[in-house]
């Protein structure tokens, strides 16, 4: 260190003789080599890896290899590494070993609670809605009221029904009831009370679901006594490939490797479907898969619904796998004969191990040496006659299939006992919310747009869905920016020549590609970063969803523009859609809310058409509730022996237990007082489903409101009366006149009259004989419980009932 002299002070100086990080190019026989040689020569060996998980990958990596290497990991995220030879210090980043880019981060607190405004825009019912009340069918929320019963306050909420028919619905109840959504525009019939309408029609579906349900559990129980081929645990190779991905995993996508893995890894064939957004990182699931099938000597085949598709995977699959003894191949129509014929003789001698191709790849001249796994990339798109090849392809191989349309958050864990099924949800770092803005086409701002994202070496999509004038609309690009390089593509074009336009715009060969909405599915061009819909008021919302999906697949901020007319000159219906999609930009938002109409096709297109029908006639709450029972009382019924191992102790013996009182049990408005808040409230609390979240709960109202009113406090308490109810059996609760009164389950053949929860019931009725009384009514056993006056009592009176039925 030196000093530097001035007039009023001295600055140190600093020398350093740094060296930078060596180029290791992913060799790490050599990387052991320089970490022993330095080891000798006295330096500290340090490896700074961006999270723990990348030195656990070094360390199976070296242990895999049989190498002795001494170094002291440290969770650090350096931009580059260096040598620093006077304090004898070797420090190297984990990205330089594995050649990937350094990482930025996003600050966390970019991130939005994607819950906040969503659950509060879904409980927040206005008066005029449609709601589905399970029990009654379809009709008109109200509002909320305040009775007096029996002299005391309570609140409910006011649904209409046909002629003007009125019910109240409990606080207690809330859960029975629910928005009706459906497809876009279906507009359902308003049900009348009382009539045994609404109980044909859900009996009727219910029938459906279940004949559906059962044919996918079949399946399932079919695939899972057959013998598969088992792979071996990862090798150093598989670490390799995983470590040198250039984006960290994030959790949805680590849970669905870690899925396939064990499926692979297992005495069964697997039938996995992923299932998430489009550029949320599915594909690199898919090539995690491939590679440790050919690891093990295995050949796999990489099905894609066109052409393009094809081409993108192929190149995706063989930049992944550069550098590893793996050969990529990808068949489609613009290979020659003669290189077509090169790989279907490689293939047949095991020369190829993953081969991508639309379905010509189950063509009879295909012949595979050794075919371990199916990747099957959105299958909904297949006709009928590839499907019925890719039945008996799938007997006797693993397959994994990955699609893109949303499946329902609720959907997913009914399908459970019917598919494996991972889901995809949270989108990969460093990608920014499309920035969606509604405009009226205006030349100007069209011009501005093209020429911004050209600036900055991107590419535009503009989608003209009219194949009559586009011509027009793509000249009108070239005049208003000279320089652009414009493409047109549509369905009306050869196929040739089609995808001829699209491998120019994948290849960066054009600037503009003005095009219908043939673009919605399946490009993936991280370059192109603004997309213009011209007359957006004339698509569905899942249609914009779909299309704004095509951009925002980097770390660079994207732009959407919806050109319509003026806002004020649109029906009511395309305002509220454009609104929508303009207000729920964020990333995985729309799943939410806006795209409803999105979550419904997905469940059309996973459950076949029909069952849309029925969505559209009952709502989707509702449906999503009847094929979870339908699952559970098939799994439980049919299917016993194959789910035994799911089964265990009967922690709950009804799904629902109705609690009636003349109690007062409610929040006071004088605590909060806004009336759609309090409704809000009372959904949250009335869904919570068990005493951790109830304890959250009440640390929310106390933050925000104050102390807890008596009422509130016993609200809580009738929340763990009715767990309690459930776990005893009853069906229905009522406290009036200080006396309860329990239904229990209607079905006396149920398994819970032979259980020890009954025994329990039983038992008490025996030791107190005036207090509990046993007696049929309706064709139903009651229990009556005397001295309740407050809930309580009524918990304490069931609590009381044995050991049997409270543990």
């Amino acid at each position: 260190m030196g000093t530097t002299d001035g007039p009023n002070f001295r600055v140190p100086t600093f020398h350093f003789s740094n060296k930078p990080q060596p180029a290791f190019a992913k060799d790490f026989k050599a990387l052991s080599a320089d970490l022993h040689a330095k080891q000798v020569e006295g330096y500290t060996n340090i490896i700074a890896c961006s999270n723990a998980k990348q030195s656990e990958r070094l360390y199976t990596i070296f242990q895999d290899m049989e190498h002795e290497v001494s170094f002291t990991p440290i969770v650090l995220d350096l931009h580059e590494g260096f040598i620093e030879p006077d304090r004898k210090l070797a420090l190297y980043t984990d990205h330089q070993i594995f050649e990937r880019y350094h990482r930025f981060r996003l600050k966390e607190g970019f991130r939005r609670n994607s819950q906040a405004l969503t659950l509060k825009e879904l409980t927040q019912l206005k008066p005029g809605d449609l709601v589905v009340h399970i029990d009654h069918g379809i009709g008109v929320f109200s509002g909320l009221e305040k009775l007096d019963v029996n002299g005391k306050q309570q609140e409910a909420i006011r649904l209409i029904y046909r002629d003007n028919d009125v019910l109240y619905v409990s606080i207690h109840s809330l859960h029975r009831v629910s928005r009706y959504t459906a497809q876009e525009g279906v507009q359902p019939k308003v049900n009348k009370l009382g009539s045994s309408a609404w109980k044909t029609l859900k009996e009727r579906t219910k029938k459906k679901i279940k004949e559906l349900a059962f044919d996918l559990i079949k399946l399932y129980a079919e695939r899972k006594a057959k013998p598969g081929h088992a792979y071996p645990p990862d090798n150093y190779l598989q670490h390799e490939l995983e470590a040198s991905f250039i984006y960290e995993d994030t959790p949805d996508q680590e849970k669905a490797t870690l899925d396939v893995k064990k499926d692979l890894e297992s005495h069964t064939p697997m039938d996995r479907l992923v299932c998430g957004d489009v550029g949320f990182g599915k594909t690199e699931v898919a090539i995690r898969a491939a590679f440790k099938a050919a690891c093990d000597g295995k050949q796999v085949a990489v099905l894609v619904p066109t052409t393009i598709l094809a081409l993108q995977h192929y190149k995706s699959f063989k930049e992944r796998m550069k550098d590893l003894p793996v050969r990529v191949e990808y068949i489609n129509r613009f290979r020659s004969t003669k290189e077509q014929k090169d790989i279907l003789k490689d293939l047949k001698d095991g020369k190829i191990d993953v081969l991508i191709g639309t379905h010509r790849l189950v063509s009879k001249d295909v012949v595979y040496k050794d075919l371990g796994l199916l990747i099957i990339d959105e299958e909904q798109k297949f006709g009928v006659n590839v499907k019925d090849k890719l039945k008996t392809l799938r007997a006797s191989v693993d397959t994994l299939t990955l699609t893109a349309t949303p499946i329902p958050r609720t959907l997913q864990f009914s399908l459970m006992g019917a598919r494996d099924l991972s889901i995809i949800n949270t989108p990969p770092p460093n990608r920014y919310p499309v920035q969606t803005i509604v405009q009226p086409f205006n030349e100007h701002v069209i011009k501005e747009a093209i020429e911004y994202e050209l600036s900055r070496g991107g590419q535009v999509y503009f989608v003209h869905d009219k194949v009559k004038n586009i011509q027009l609309v793509a000249d009108m690009v070239r005049k208003l920016v000279p320089g652009a390089r414009v493409g047109v593509g549509h369905g009306q074009l050869e196929g040739h020549k089609l995808e001829e336009v699209m491998l120019d715009f994948i290849e960066g060969n054009t600037d503009v590609l003005v095009a219908t909405t043939i673009v919605e599915n399946g490009l993936d061009i991280p370059n192109a970063n603004t997309i213009l819909i011209n007359e957006a008021h004339q698509f569905g919302l899942s249609d914009l969803h779909q299309l704004r999906g095509r951009v925002g697949r980097s770390n660079r901020k994207a732009f959407c523009y919806l050109l319509c007319p003026s806002m004020h000159l649109l029906p009511a219906d395309a305002r509220r859609r454009l609104q929508a999609i303009e207000q729920f930009s964020d990333l995985g938002s729309g799943i939410h809310i806006a795209m409803k109409d999105l979550d419904i096709r997905g469940a059309g297109d996973l459950l076949g058409a029909e069952q849309s029908g029925f969505i559209n006639d009952i709502g989707m709450e509702t449906y999503q509730r009847i094929l979870e029972e339908a699952v559970q009382e098939l799994k439980e019924e049919k299917f016993k022996a194959l789910f035994a191992d799911q089964q265990g102790p009967k922690d709950r013996w009804t799904r629902d237990c109705v609690l009636e009182t003349d109690l007062e049990m409610l929040i006071p408005s004088g605590y909060v007082t806004e009336t759609a808040e309090r409704l809000a409230l009372y959904r949250e609390l009335d869904d919570i489903p068990d005493e951790e979240g109830l304890i959250r709960f009440r640390a929310k109202l106390l933050d925000r409101f104050g102390p807890l009113p008596e009422q509130v406090l016993d609200l809580f308490e009738a929340i763990r009366l009715r767990w309690l109810g459930e776990r005893m059996g009853f069906e229905k609760l009522v406290i009036r006149e200080g006396k309860m009164i329990g239904t229990f389950i209607t079905d006396q053949q149920h398994p819970f009259f032979q259980s020890e929860a009954f025994t329990g019931v039983l038992e008490a009725i025996k030791d107190q004989p005036r207090r509990y009384r046993m007696y049929e009514k309706g064709g139903t056993l009651r229990l009556s419980v005397q001295d309740v006056r407050n809930v309580q009592q009524a918990r304490k009176a069931l609590e009381g009932m044995g050991k049997a039925v409270a543990s």
